[in-house]
């Protein structure tokens, strides 16, 4: 557990126009009891992130019973939290909301954030076999608070405890967009060539308008309407 500050993205606005931007506390914690599931649910939200593998709205799909089970049962966990007040006003773009006063930074340091007193903010996970290989998953930050490095210290901590259990295999799932992000945090290309691959086989599958609904054990996914244009020509 860890209290460390962070400095909001700079702006383009010549010096001269732009404030100072002050720093912003947060609180690392690697406890999977410093975790409120129906939180991570909400931030799960937040980010537009879901358990699914063709996703509409994370609420929708991600299940707090399943969440709190794949807690229980993920290696290691990394959560960041910040004070609501921190949060909102690192939301806000005006000028006013960009200074500091003396007494505002006294109470940031009188009274600091904890998981008690804070609004989880970024969470990270990893499943690992705990002797040679690991993944890494589900590494998120709320949009108000992302630029300001947050989610390179959710991985970089990850990483820290698995090294430190001599595990260097280690694996990042992540989409398209993300590959960046990863990238910048030290990740790779396998060198052996390998990809992931997802289980896809289906047990029935119906049409609803322009799309093809297939279910997927208990879950009923939606595929555009090119693949059920390619399905009903077999």
């Amino acid at each position: 557990m860890e209290l460390k500050w962070v400095t909001r993205p700079k702006t383009q606005k010549p010096k001269s126009l732009s404030p100072s931007q002050p720093p912003l506390p947060i609180f690392i914690s690697t406890k999977p009891s410093h975790i409120n599931p129906d939180e991570l649910r909400r931030l799960y939200g937040v980010c537009n992130l879901s358990g699914h593998r063709f996703p509409t709205q994370a609420d929708e799909f991600l299940d707090v019973g399943k969440l709190r089970v794949a807690l229980y049962h993920s290696s290691f966990v990394v959560s960041v939290f910040c004070k609501s007040r921190d949060m909102i006003s690192a939301s806000e773009e005006s000028s006013s909301s960009s200074s500091i006063g003396m007494w505002d930074l006294l109470q940031k340091v009188v009274k600091p954030v904890t998981p008690q007193n804070g609004e989880l903010v970024g969470f990270g996970r990893a499943v690992s076999d705990l002797g040679l290989t690991a993944s890494i998953y589900d590494v998120m930050v709320a949009p108000p608070l992302r630029g300001m490095g947050i989610g390179k210290m959710i991985v970089q901590r990850i990483i820290r405890m698995l090294t430190r259990r001599d595990i260097y295999d280690i694996a990042a799932l992540c989409s398209e967009n993300e590959r960046p992000f990863f990238e910048a945090c030290g990740f790779g290309d396998d060198i052996l060539g390998s990809t992931t691959m997802m289980y896809t086989r289906t047990v029935s599958a119906s049409t609803n308008g322009n799309q093809m609904a297939k279910r997927f054990g208990r879950k009923l996914l939606f595929v555009p309407a090119l693949k059920k244009q390619r399905f009903t020509n077999q």
